[in-house]
């Protein structure tokens, strides 16, 4: 919105500021932080007095979770809240590239909203049956995806290699939307432990804001040898507002998490990554900056479809953040150790940029 204002008053005096969309990212990170802060205490409260007895714990999972009864849950909304005020205050609103975005991040945080609310009607970790989710998530990310092509192309490019793509045609479609649905459950499948998947979220964040920005200018674009998309620099203001939403949330969702994100603020943030990565063509990239997301729904994955086919276990507890909580690691031992990891595949992500 201040883009367009200022681009009226043609960017004169201090606005001029506001052409630079370097200003505007780090503009939105510090109005996603701030807003955060003010408003957690308040909005944590609320949730508390409407929900009562907080988001259902497992009764099978790690004991020491146990303690945590009570914790409200849904404060993706939080995130959500601080996130979409500061895309709309920062972001260039004529871009599709930003509305594509802003669709999946809200359709997937209605979706996760909608399934953390019949968990805490129903005092049940079931929610709303996976069938539909993923149903409703496939329509969101297909829309999303019609849009984003529309202002692309259908081809998958190929990191470590300078110009190679494959071409994918119509099949472009249903692989984008898969990589979009795909980042929103495997984020929600990490969002296990306080902070866990937070500061990954934060971390993939800053990565993307980098190479959307380069994608986004053909002379950085043309020098790396990645492709070219227009406008997609408007994405590194979302991926900064993202960064600065979710530092606000892990304020409060420190250890001893004073709230829970639940799906409401996991599927949105996966979601938004996803569709950030299709967007800058960076699908694959995506998928090593976000490799601990990938580790933890492979966890699930392998684990179910082992036992339905032999009745064993491969991991003692899915996702995978829990076998190591069950093999004896301290709940905070297992964040920063995921944390770290998360580091070092964010960097192996960035260097898929120079090492064509």
């Amino acid at each position: 919105m201040l883009y367009l204002i200022a681009e009226y008053f043609e960017f004169s005096g201090l606005a001029n500021l506001i052409r630079y969309q370097t200003f505007r990212a780090g503009a939105a990170l510090m109005t996603a932080l701030i807003l955060g802060l003010i408003i957690g205490p308040r909005f944590i409260n609320m949730l508390r007095v409407r929900q009562g007895k907080g988001q259902p714990i497992r009764e099978d999972g790690p004991q020491s979770h146990l303690a945590k009864r009570g914790t409200p849950t849904m404060g993706g909304l939080m995130i959500m809240i601080a996130l979409v005020v500061s895309m709309l205050l920062w972001m260039d609103l004529s871009s599709p590239l930003v509305w594509a975005c802003l669709m999946v991040t809200v359709g997937f945080g209605l979706i996760g909203f909608l399934d953390d609310y019949d968990k805490v009607k129903k005092r049940s970790t079931a929610g709303v049956s996976g069938r539909m989710r993923l149903l409703a998530e496939f329509a969101v990310a297909g829309v999303a995806t019609w849009i984003l092509v529309n202002e692309t192309s259908t081809n998958l490019y190929v990191p470590f290699l300078s110009g190679h793509y494959i071409p994918l045609g119509p099949f472009y479609y249903l692989f984008a939307a898969f990589v979009i649905v795909g980042a929103g459950n495997a984020v929600n499948l990490t969002d296990g432990l306080d902070g866990l998947a937070t500061m990954p979220v934060v971390i993939a964040a800053g990565t993307f804001a980098i190479i959307a920005y380069l994608a986004g200018r053909v002379d950085f674009s043309a020098y790396l040898g990645i492709p070219h998309v227009p406008r997609a620099g408007e994405l590194a203001i979302l991926c900064a507002g993202i960064m600065g939403a979710c530092l606000a949330f892990l304020w409060f969702n420190a250890p001893p998490a004073a709230v829970f994100m639940g799906d409401t603020g996991s599927l949105a943030l996966g979601g938004a990554l996803g569709a950030i990565a299709v967007a800058a063509q960076h699908e694959i990239v995506l998928a090593i900056v976000g490799g601990l997301f990938v580790v933890e729904a492979l966890s699930v994955i392998i684990q179910v479809a082992v036992y339905k086919r032999t009745g064993k276990r491969v991991f003692k507890m899915a996702p995978i953040h829990h076998h190591f909580e069950q093999l004896g690691w301290k709940e905070s031992t297992v964040v920063i150790r995921f944390w770290i990891v998360a580091i070092v595949l964010a960097l192996i992500g960035l260097s898929t940029l120079k090492l064509r």
